[in-house]
This record gives C-alpha cells, structure tokens and sequence, in this order.
C-alpha cells in the first residue's frame, strides 16, 4: 500500500532510555524458535503458528497462561552461549530504535538450574550484558528482580545478592509478577536491603490493582521508579506526588492492551499521566509475548496520544534522567535530544497503524476512593480495602 509521504522527525533517531523490559521477554523470536530446536524444547502453537500469543485478560486462566508461555520460553535459554546470544540481540535491537540506554531485568531464580546458582547466573548475565554493551554502544545495565509470588525472605536473598554487584552493573532492585499476590510491604526489608546499597527501587505496582497499588510502592518501598503505574491515573493527588518527587513511571502502553488493563490504546492514560507532570519512561515489557518493541511505543504516543515532537523529546528526557546512568552519559544523552528536537523535520512514510497483538476486552474498572488531602508523608490510611481485579488480569516475571 502506497503512504503519501509526511514532515516528522524520525523517532529511531530520538535518543532515549528503555527501563522497563524483562530478560527472556526481550528475546526475539525467530531466536526462541532457533534454541527450541536446539535444545529440544516443545514450543505450543501459541508460540509458533499463532504468535504473538492471544492473552484474554477475561479468561479466568489468562495469568496461568501466560505463565505458562513465559516458562516455556525462558526454558530454551541453556547454555552461556544463549545468555550471550540474547543479550547481544537484545542489543542490536534497542540501538535500530534509538535506545541508548537498556535497564534489562532478570530473576535469577528462575535460570540458575541451568547455570550453576545464583550468583554464577547474574555473573554470566552481567558478563554478557558488558559483552553487548561494548558491541553495540548501547549502556546496559541489570536490575535484580524478586517474585512477589514467592516468600518475602527470597527476596531478601535476591536483594543480598544484588548488593554485592553495586558498580559492577547491577543498579536497581524490583517487584513483578501478579500484583494480586504479596502485597508491596511484604518486601520492605528486600527494599531496604536493596537501598542502603544504593540501588534504585524499581518495584512493579498499579498495572492489575489500582491506585493504593502504586501508593504503596512509594509509602512502602521508597520507590524511586514504578513499574507500568498506570492506574495512579485515577488519583490526582498520587499523580500530583509523583509529579512533586518526579517519580517515573514505566509505562508500557500496548502492554497494556494485550493484558486487559486497558481495552484500547486510546484507553492508557498516557497523555493524563504526561500533563499531570509524571515522568514517563515508555517501556515494551516482553516484546517476545506482546510483538512490540519499544519504538511502536513512541510512534503511538504520535499516532493515538497526539504528543508532538517537544514532548516526545521530553518524554525520552524523563527517561534518561529516570535511569541509573552515570550523570556523564546523561549529559551526553540530554545533549543529544535537543540536537534532535533542533533538527528539521524530515519527509517520511506514515508506520503502519500501532496496534497491540490483540486488544482484548477490558475488565470492568476497579476504581478506588483515594484521599483528596491525606498527610503528606503518612503511611496508606488503615483498614482501606484494595479491590480484586477481575480474573485474567496479568503481570509479568522477569
């Protein structure tokens, strides 16, 4: 089909920093159907013949589901040589869209039966990630993710573990998987742990549960990024805080459409987010699942948001100054935005229409009354109840 070419600035040249995006997650493809056969891995058709997969955010098993398919993919990565693979690519592909900076986030539990433990899994990973790195000129670093679906004292462990590697390219600390099991303060400790080593508290929240969701990250965990955070939305007053301590929020729009949490893309509250003053980190979260890697984020905000060249630069500044990296490559990134934004406008061909693998129904919403006023820096108000989503609502493991 013939475009009639259009001014715009080409958003792949557009420096910025992608923080929200899961190991086996950002794995390609092609990749997982290469070591599947390597490695003798059943695939199901959902990750062949049917990819991306359909993730019914109303089907009562959609979060088991989507486990599932996690699992299995994770399961092909088996020798170093795929962590390398994975990450290299990993790599290549954030530089052809302009990322300049990866914060790329692993659970090390779940790949250390292949590779020795703990500690030689994030060793081999940290490894590969400098290897990559130097490769492709992109900055990578690891945040360490614990499973808020397993008991709070491996979290402990996984935060020890990731003190030990400050400086040596672990810098953030995280919560993910189903928000619906293990609420944020049961991982205070973790989070502690994790802060006085000086990592950055990278917790999942306010994606299936609503705002309380994201509250609690920030009273809780001292959160110094929300994961996703979408649903802080519905609260003006925990915008307006977010925006006060400018607290970003990784928010990863057609994620979000696959999943249910919002039943089109025009249903993300984005651009309520943006004006409300919160930082934005536009993020892919598992490209290998949703079939979308980080660009398609920032051509949405163009396309269904209406953001324009300005403040997609500002968003992709909110990124930069939202990640750990040094202030001199910060420096050096900010620099290059506005010689981007300074740039002219260039004659290019519209990008097919964004749309996630699949929207699905949304689940009614689950809004919840919110405080106008509460004390400025008291803890979440006692006894206030925080509603279930409807089943099929889903996180995502790192």
């Amino acid at each position: 089909m013939r475009h009639d070419k259009r001014m715009a600035r080409p958003l792949d040249r557009l420096p910025k920093a992608h923080l929200h995006l899961h190991f086996t997650g950002s794995m390609r493809h092609a990749t997982l159907i290469e070591l599947a056969e390597k490695h003798g891995v059943h695939l199901p058709d959902a990750l062949v013949r049917e990819w991306p997969p359909r993730l019914r955010a109303t089907d009562e098993r959609g979060w088991f589901r989507f486990q599932r398919l996690y699992d299995i993919a994770r399961s092909v990565l088996r020798r170093p040589e795929d962590v390398q693979r994975l990450l290299r690519e990993a790599a290549e592909d954030e530089a052809r869209e302009g990322s300049r900076w990866l914060e790329i986030q692993v659970d090390p539990s779940g790949y250390a039966q292949w590779f020795g433990g703990l500690t030689s899994t994030l060793e081999l990973i940290l490894d590969a990630a400098d290897r990559a790195s130097k490769d492709t000129g992109v900055g990578i670093a690891v945040i360490v993710a614990a499973n808020r679906t397993r008991h709070p004292l491996d979290a402990r462990t996984l935060a020890r573990l990731a003190a030990q590697y400050v400086g040596k390219g672990v810098v953030g600390f995280g919560l993910s998987n189903d928000e619906r099991r293990g609420r944020a303060r049961d991982f205070d400790h973790a989070f502690r742990i994790a802060k006085r080593a000086g990592l950055l508290a990278v917790p999942h929240g306010g994606e299936l549960l609503g705002p309380s969701s994201v509250r609690e990250c920030v009273e809780d965990l001292q959160a110094d990024r929300v994961g996703h955070g979408v649903r802080a939305a519905e609260s003006p007053w925990l915008m307006e805080r977010l925006a006060e301590r400018q607290i970003a929020c990784e928010v990863c729009p057609l994620s979000n459409v696959s999943l249910g949490v919002a039943q089109r893309p025009e249903d993300v509250p984005l651009r309520r987010l943006f004006d409300a003053g919160v930082p934005i980190a536009l993020g892919a979260d598992d490209p290998l699942l949703f079939g979308a890697r980080l660009l398609p984020q920032y051509e949405l905000a163009r396309q269904v948001y209406g953001f324009s060249d300005a403040e997609l630069a500002e968003m992709a500044r909110q990124s930069i100054r939202a990640s750990a990296a040094p202030d001199s490559v910060k420096k050096e990134l900010l620099a290059e935005v506005d010689a981007w934004l300074a740039s002219p406008p260039e004659p290019v061909s519209p990008p097919e229409p964004v749309s996630p693998a699949e929207a699905v129904p949304a689940a009614p919403s689950q809004a919840e009354p919110v405080p106008a006023e509460p004390a400025a820096a008291g803890p979440a108000p006692g006894g206030s109840p925080v509603p279930a989503p409807a089943p099929g609502l889903m996180a995502q493991p790192a």
